[in-house]
């Protein structure tokens, strides 16, 4: 007797995703793994850039990230943001039901683009949000020159 089977054309991506993950060590992607887990991980938090006619400007979101953690270096032409967001140490009758979020060390690189003056870069840091201005250099700044009609 013959039997219909439906046939799930994902199937065959998930099997080898499956076992990619489990080749690499990482059993997250696993839909049938219900199991989350979560480590002390290097992470990279998440940028926006924006460019006007002055500078350049990069917002880092940083949430529960003191100042003191956060670094922002420029070097042969590359901008790194570095730090720590330090995982919360457990009261004695608390329990972690469930962390999601990554702590640990983290590390953004972006190359400075060159109408960028790197010797001018300065940073705030408010409210969880990283803000650093990478100012254009003169010469790159748009100059408007008068032409004479004779």
């Amino acid at each position: 007797m013959k039997t219909l089977a439906t046939w799930d054309p994902f199937q065959d991506l998930e099997r080898f995703s499956s076992q990619l993950s489990e080749l690499f060590g990482s059993g997250a992607n696993n839909r049938n793994d219900r199991r989350t887990t979560n480590t002390l991980a290097s992470w990279a938090p998440l940028v926006d850039i924006h460019e006007d006619d002055k500078e350049y400007l990069i917002k880092a979101e940083l949430p529960e990230v003191e100042k003191d953690q956060v670094k922002v270096t420029v070097e042969n032409g590359v901008l790194t943001l570095s730090g720590e967001r330090k995982l919360e140490q457990e009261e004695r009758n608390a329990k972690h039901h469930r962390i999601e979020r990554f702590y640990g060390s983290f590390a953004r690189s972006f190359v400075v683009p060159d109408n960028a003056d790197g010797s001018r870069i300065t940073a705030d840091f408010k409210n969880g949000v990283l803000r650093v201005h990478l100012p254009k250099s003169e010469e790159a700044k748009p100059k408007q020159i008068e032409i004479h009609v004779e």
